[in-house]
């Protein structure tokens, strides 16, 4: 999917605009196209069916050409300072997070504002984060504006990645190292655990399996820097504690520890929430 464009969720708010030079950057590095999408959707009161909302109509053509050029004009100001990218923009109509989810399956990688106004007023505060990073058919990367105290400086940010042997997690673990190779940075990779007895007879054996996974990876990037790190804490305490000095965390869609059917574990809900950098949810297409 490597030339599958990045889809970015977009509405002018600031949010969107953090996003957007978060995908700007990717594409630098990827060659990727970037595609703005705006999702609105207006809702009328359904009389005819009795109480409760359905999906409207713009309510004249002055409201959608006034969205059309915003997006237009911020697909062209993207173009101007980067060009060598193709960047384009589209209005989409519908619910957002099911449009979205819906463009994902054709998109290398979805990126989304933590929060935004208009066509995504409330869009990833609480559920439809969830929603959307747990449905999306891509990897979907969540940027919060001023989120903490995360570094800026490319030569001091690391990216870091939550490995607990599950199918996810290795998926996630592939994401992470192209990335941090990409970029010229290192990759941390982190394995939580619980001390109990035998634990010190214990933790060269969760070691081993950890390096096992990273075999193919250094063999891939062999000038990639890497840090493996056992933790004692909870794998959520563990990767937030992480974003602090992380310009990118990423995490497997669910865990080892997650319930038989579940779409998005709890742990990759906590990053959503409360990381202090981009996170980056990955899960197998």
């Amino acid at each position: 999917m490597r030339d599958a464009e990045i889809l970015v969720g977009y509405d002018g708010s600031t949010d969107a605009s953090v996003a957007l030079d978060w995908a700007l950057e990717e594409a630098r590095h990827s060659g990727q196209p970037v595609r703005l999408a705006y999702v609105f959707e207006w809702l009328t009161v359904a009389s005819w069916v009795g109480p409760g909302v359905a999906p409207g109509v713009w309510p004249d053509d002055a409201a959608r050409r006034q969205v059309e050029e915003l997006v237009r004009k911020a697909a062209a100001d993207a173009a101007t300072a980067n060009p060598s990218l193709r960047v384009t923009g589209e209005v989409y109509d519908g619910p957002p997070a099911l449009v979205l989810q819906e463009r994902s399956a054709e998109a290398g990688m979805l990126v989304l504002g933590s929060r935004g106004h208009g066509g995504f007023g409330g869009l990833l505060a609480g559920s439809t984060a969830i929603s959307v990073a747990a449905h999306a058919h891509c990897p979907v990367v969540v940027v919060r504006d001023g989120a903490g105290s995360a570094p800026t400086d490319a030569s001091t940010g690391r990216v870091a990645v939550g490995v607990d042997g599950s199918g996810p997690s290795l998926v996630a673990l592939g994401f992470a190292a192209e990335r941090a190779a990409q970029r010229h940075m290192p990759l941390r990779v982190l394995h939580a655990w619980t001390p109990g007895p035998g634990a010190a007879a214990g933790a060269p054996d969760e070691r081993a399996a950890v390096e096992q996974a990273l075999e193919p990876w250094r063999r891939t990037y062999p000038d990639l820097a890497v840090a493996v790190d056992l933790v004692p804490t909870s794998p959520a305490a563990m990767l937030i504690e992480a974003s602090r000095d992380a310009r990118l965390v990423v995490v497997g869609s669910r865990g080892r520890g997650g319930l038989a059917g579940m779409l998005l574990g709890s742990v990759s809900q906590q990053l959503i929430q409360h990381a202090n950098c981009p996170v980056a949810v990955v899960r197998e297409r």
